[in-house]
């Protein structure tokens, strides 16, 4: 079945009807172009008549017993079970996704909302001590309210759901605004879901919209007390700094510049794969993907044959062949940037060590070396398929250049030494760095975020419970107090 078609309304209060904006997001496949949908935005009226949704269901919805909460999401598994062809020919009509990367963010999704049904027990009350008599303090663990998410276009399924489900789980109520170039994949499916999945009504609501009909007024707005974003370091500072003028909370899952190391002891064949695919995977769209490879100089020649060889072999093309390796870029702007981008290091001194054509959306793979320290590519997020090799001479250069950046999400380090590894992963500034393996990691319990201008706050597991709740103290006095007056 086409989704397009059913799901491109606006989801308010557990009603599908068409915004009354001003204006269509027209919904492109980015690989051939075609209409996928066309959708009337949400005006600000709609938007508040979501948050009013969620406030008014939040509450039943959180005094609810959260063993019967959690069937929710059991059946929302099994849902997507069912539907797994046709969420993964959406992925790959919306998001120029391969039929690999469907898999991958499929599997990531069940597993974060396998992770949703236990978090929805894990919202556990303590009972502290007083230095008064007679006193007892109970701390109870609380929903906000109501939790605003803004998703990406990159892996929208799974990065909605990665806020969306936990907040869900632990008793709030959510509203959904979804990228303009993911508003099926990353909304309204997540919408359709729940509803089948028996989520009550108005308790996740989605609204898809722009900045351009909106302005600030989902940050704005009263009801939230959290908002949740995941996008670029640009646009989430901006978020950062309206929604702490109005008092709220905010997780950030920001932007990156990852670096991938490889010492001189490393099975370089293996740092070879790990290094093509943590830059290439969905054409290099991934914040956590190594825009930098950095290599020591005894083992650069070596690496670098065998780096580019890899790279020259990747299948670039139409997603729906199961053979492609590299779909296209999200839009042509997208990929117009990113070509400017290379041509600009070219032009400055970068060597080429291999390039190909760009023709749309598709952007064949690019290698790019020689790169002077202050070379503004260096120091930015790449968001498509172009990978700077770094050389370096011994562990403390591979430091420095590592934390060269404003970015801190991601990293590696290939060595056969794995205590020499996590010495030199702890003097890494990022939050998440991995020994002998990729930079793209994501599990369900383990905290998830990034240091710098990568973001604020932690999503998954016990982080997650932070992110989503609150805390109340309740004190009782079990004899009476003496006042002073």
């Amino acid at each position: 079945m086409s989704y397009f078609s059913e799901l491109s309304l606006q989801y308010i209060d557990g009603e599908w009807r068409p915004g009354s904006g001003r204006w269509d997001i027209v919904d492109l496949n980015p690989y051939s172009g075609e209409k996928l949908a066309s959708i009337t935005i949400a005006t600000v009226e709609e938007v508040d008549q979501a948050y009013r949704a969620a406030e008014r269901a939040q509450k039943p919805w959180g005094k609810l017993n959260p063993y019967a909460r959690r069937l929710v999401f059991e059946r929302a598994i099994r849902i997507i079970e069912e539907r797994e062809q046709e969420i993964t020919e959406t992925i790959i009509a919306e998001l120029g996704g391969t039929a690999l990367k469907a898999a991958f963010e499929l599997s990531l999704t069940k597993d974060a909302l396998r992770e949703a049904m236990q978090i929805a027990l894990r919202a556990e009350g303590r009972i502290l001590p007083s230095p008064v008599d007679g006193k007892e303090n109970r701390l109870y663990r609380l929903p906000v309210g109501v939790v605003g998410v803004i998703s990406p276009f990159n892996f929208p399924l799974f990065l909605s759901l990665k806020a969306v489900a936990p907040a869900l789980a632990l008793g709030n109520g959510v509203v959904l605004k979804p990228h303009q170039d993911a508003p099926i994949t990353g909304g309204t499916l997540i919408a359709k879901i729940f509803e089948e999945a028996g989520l009550p009504a108005g308790v996740l609501n989605v609204v898809l919209t722009d900045i351009a009909e909106i302005g600030d007024a989902f940050i704005e707005h009263p009801v939230p007390k959290v908002i949740a974003f995941t996008g670029s370091d640009q646009v989430g500072r901006h978020v950062a700094q309206v929604a702490a003028g109005h008092f709220k909370r905010t997780v950030l899952e920001l932007g990156g510049n990852s670096a991938l190391i490889v010492l001189d002891d490393a099975d370089l064949d293996y740092a070879v794969d790990a290094a093509v695919f943590s830059r290439f995977a969905h054409q290099g769209q991934v914040c956590m993907a190594a825009n930098r490879v950095l290599v020591d100089v005894k083992v650069l020649a070596e690496f670098t044959e065998k780096f580019v060889r890899k790279t020259a072999s990747l299948k670039v093309g139409d997603p729906q062949d199961p053979e492609t390796q590299i779909g296209p870029l999200i839009n042509t702007a997208q990929a117009d940037a990113i070509t400017a981008q290379v041509d600009a290091a070219v032009a400055d001194g970068a060597i080429v060590l291999l390039r190909g054509a760009t023709v749309g959306t598709l952007m064949d793979p690019v290698v790019l070396t020689g790169l002077a320290e202050d070379a503004p590519i260096l120091h930015r997020e790449i968001f498509g398929p172009v990978v700077l090799l770094v050389p370096f001479d011994g562990e403390d250069e591979a430091v420095r250049l590592a934390n060269d950046t404003p970015f801190g999400l991601s990293g590696a380090v290939h060595t056969g030494s794995i205590e020499r590894g996590v010495r030199l992963a702890q003097q890494i500034e990022t939050g998440m760095i991995h020994i002998n393996d990729g930079t793209i990691h994501d599990e369900p319990i383990v905290p998830f975020g990034g240091e710098k201008s990568s973001g604020v706050g932690r999503l998954n597991g016990d982080a997650t419970v932070e992110a989503f709740t609150t805390l109340k103290w309740i004190s009782i006095q079990h004899e009476r107090s003496r006042f002073p007056f």
